[in-house]
């Protein structure tokens, strides 16, 4: 009997795991949205890029430092924070020719599973923008964990990839002498810094 004891007792540990859907031995880190960056760039003209980038966003990372691959990361965006330091542009972009944030608030990340590749890390997910949901693959490099005050760690991440924005309905555009106002293909360009919950904070979950 201790015997099928112990096994039930494993087999309910199992469940457990499973069901969870997180791996074992992972460490919550917090993005730091005060030391870190959301942004993008695309053509104009045909001949420059314009540059933009979101200011309100939050996210969590599930690191497990023995094992990259069975770490996981969510991200959300909010929408309306698009910024090109040009008002006029930036409403425009709210509006319903571009983001229509009225309609969808959220940019959001999930990533799915992360990939060791020859040139590094890759995290492969569903990126939903604009109402639409895509698989994307983002390499990444990342950095530390190192120590970090009261008792923290603190990580980064550095990733740059690139969508098409008709791919999830951004349709809009003009064409002017010729030349399409919008480019297509949107370079997005990420600088992550995250930090474990404070002591204080885990314990008053705990």
């Amino acid at each position: 009997m201790p015997g099928f004891t112990r096994g039930l007792a494993l087999l309910a540990a199992s469940v457990v795991f499973l069901g969870s859907g997180r791996p074992p031995a992972t460490e919550r880190y917090d993005i730091d949205p005060n030391h870190s960056y959301v942004g993008f760039s695309v053509r104009h003209m045909m001949v420059s890029n314009v540059r933009g980038k979101f200011t309100k966003f939050s996210g969590t990372i599930e690191l497990d430092p023995q094992d990259v691959t069975r770490s996981r990361v969510e991200v959300t965006v909010d929408a309306a924070s698009v910024d090109t330091e040009v008002a006029r542009r930036d409403a425009d972009l709210r509006s319903e020719n571009f983001f229509d944030v009225a309609r969808f608030p959220t940019i959001t990340f999930v990533g799915k599973r992360v990939e060791k590749t020859a040139d590094g890390l890759a995290v492969v997910g569903d990126l939903t923008l604009h109402g639409v949901t895509k698989e994307v693959r983002v390499p990444f490099e990342l950095s530390g964990p190192l120590p970090a005050p009261q008792g923290r760690k603190r990580l980064g991440a550095q990733a740059t990839f690139r969508i098409k924005r008709q791919d999830f309905g951004l349709l809009y555009n003009r064409v002017v002498e010729g030349a399409q106002v919008v480019g297509d293909d949107v370079k997005i360009e990420l600088e992550i810094e995250a930090l474990t919950p404070a002591a204080a904070a885990v314990d008053s979950k705990g």
